[in-house]
């Protein structure tokens, strides 16, 4: 099997590992012997380890996975060109990439959390010779899409990379507003989970607005919780939130 390298050892690099180990090879570069050990015992499967002072990265395809702020530290600790460098650094130009790192090509990517379970969103931008490989890697944790600048992955970062975290938090309101009424914890938990993947299905075949006014009968239950959801700012919160972290992406 092909070998993927991951320099960084932290959560993001851990999720997509988690997605990759069935059909690659992995390779994992970290500062602490201790934390590649407790890498390995997570994914599950036996990894290569190796430390980052002087790794040589001639010919590997490496996904970088570590903090944009430690770019430039980085760079200075590792050897040689990699055939490909994908980044999953947000906000971190194929510019500056190029700048500090050596590979004959440069990818950026945003998946999300959900690449442990085989169901990332990935956005996908740079040289358009690696556009056929790097869709076939990161679709082997879930779905990918190819945009056309990075002006629109640093907007897709909001939305895709994101967006696990702004779902969770109306997942959590929702079972609240049902234990408020008097549901069992429990069963809010395991109700709005059903929910969350029933409308995972829903909407890729469905215009949310659709989707919408499917659920929503004139003067009913739906209709009136909707409401108390605008009156609230629901949409322009999540418009703003969107705004919000493009702006961070793009100061990182």
């Amino acid at each position: 099997m092909k070998t993927i390298t991951f320099i960084g050892n932290g959560n993001m690099a851990l999720s997509i590992a988690k997605g990759l180990k069935e059909q690659y090879t992995l390779e994992v570069v970290g500062r602490n012997q201790q934390k590649l050990d407790t890498f390995e015992a997570k994914i599950g499967i036996t990894i290569k380890k190796a430390l980052l002072d002087d790794f040589d990265i001639t010919d590997k395809t490496v996904i970088l996975c570590v903090k944009p702020a430690n770019v430039k530290e980085l760079s200075q600790k590792l050897q040689g060109q990699a055939a490909v460098l994908y980044s999953v650094l947000a906000g971190t130009k194929l510019e500056k990439l190029r700048k500090h790192f050596k590979a004959r090509s440069y990818v950026r990517a945003m998946p999300n959390l959900a690449a442990s379970v085989g169901a990332s969103m990935t956005t996908l931008t740079g040289d358009t010779a690696c556009k056929e490989e790097a869709e076939k890697l990161f679709s082997a944790i879930g779905s990918t899409h190819w945009l056309g600048s990075e002006k629109e992955i640093d907007i897709a970062t909001a939305l895709a990379g994101s967006g696990p975290a702004y779902l969770a938090l109306v997942a959590e309101a929702l079972a609240d507003g049902a234990v408020k009424q008097g549901l069992k914890r429990e069963d809010a938990l395991a109700i709005m989970r059903g929910l969350f993947d029933g409308f995972g299905a829903l909407i890729q075949d469905m215009h949310p607005a659709i989707l919408k006014d499917g659920v929503m009968s004139p003067g009913g239950t739906t209709a009136a919780g909707y409401g108390a959801l605008e009156e609230g700012n629901v949409r322009s919160a999540c418009i703003s939130a969107i705004e919000k972290a493009y702006k961070k992406a793009t100061e990182l």
